[in-house]
């Protein structure tokens, strides 16, 4: 009986304590405010404040996202409650399947423009913690500009800056000092601080041979530390013909320039 009795009060201890952890968790994921995208049915049609590039000032601000920006083009949050701590730290957004590396600053904000397609987009914020917040909308706007081809850069390393080289096939060279292509194809901001990402974006990619590559322009402590760059290619973005390849590079030293990816859109 006695055995039969401490298993029972053993077994409950445990579901006890399973819940207790378990609250704790939703407790936590609580603490995480998506100020935007927010989940739902939107319709983005006539905002035109939707920014994807701005202008490039050094030393760059820590959260790379223009001035009044528009919502429809916004990932914005808080984790309130979050353990204080100086400097910065990281987590991890994952964007319509996509992992991203996210600043999250001393105040628990993170922020970052996203060129969003029509559709269902789904959001979620991984923080540091463990904890986790996720929003899944669908925008209706069917005029909506949508990228068929997207190069998306980033990395592991905060301090650091890596930048984002595509040439497409007719020759023309997206970077930071030359954002918008003739074809069309365009870069949005430039990350100088760690992280990324850096997103190369088409709406009507020029079939034949792109190049990808990656230069280590360098690091606000002077130093050259290693950095992963990962680099995603997504073709045909929020359609059943979607594809996505994603290719993780070593950056040892600044002024290292690697081809990190040769693709062809047929």
């Amino acid at each position: 009986m006695k055995r039969r009795t401490t298993g029972r009060m053993s077994t409950g201890l445990s579901l006890l304590v399973l819940a207790c952890w378990l609250g704790a968790s939703a407790a936590r994921a609580s603490d995480i405010d998506m100020n935007a995208p927010l989940n739902g049915w939107r319709n983005s049609g006539g905002d035109s404040n939707e920014r994807y590039t701005q202008d490039v000032h050094y030393p760059a601000v820590a959260v790379a996202t223009p001035e009044g920006q528009s919502k429809s083009a916004l990932i914005e949050g808080q984790i309130r409650n979050a353990p204080k701590k100086k400097g910065t730290a990281v987590g991890t957004l994952v964007v319509d399947g996509t992992p991203l590396p996210q600043r999250i600053e001393e105040d628990g904000k993170f922020s970052r423009p996203y060129a969003f397609p029509a559709g269902s987009n789904g959001v979620e914020l991984r923080a540091p913690d463990g904890s986790r917040k996720r929003v899944q909308f669908y925008d209706a706007y069917s005029g909506k500009t949508q990228p068929k081809l997207r190069v998306v850069l980033a990395w592991d390393t905060d301090g650091t800056d890596l930048d984002l080289h595509v040439v497409s096939p007719d020759g023309a060279h997206a970077w930071y000092g030359d954002r918008v292509t003739p074809n069309g194809g365009a870069l949005d901001v430039d990350v100088t601080t760690g992280y990324g990402p850096e997103i190369y974006s088409s709406a009507a990619p020029l079939k034949g041979t792109y190049l990808v590559y990656v230069n280590y322009y360098g690091s606000g402590s002077g130093r050259s530390d290693m950095t992963v760059a990962q680099v995603t290619i997504i073709t045909n973005e929020n359609t059943p013909d979607e594809k996505s390849e994603t290719i993780r590079v070593p950056m040892r030293k600044a002024g290292e320039l690697t081809l990190v990816k040769t693709f062809v859109v047929p």
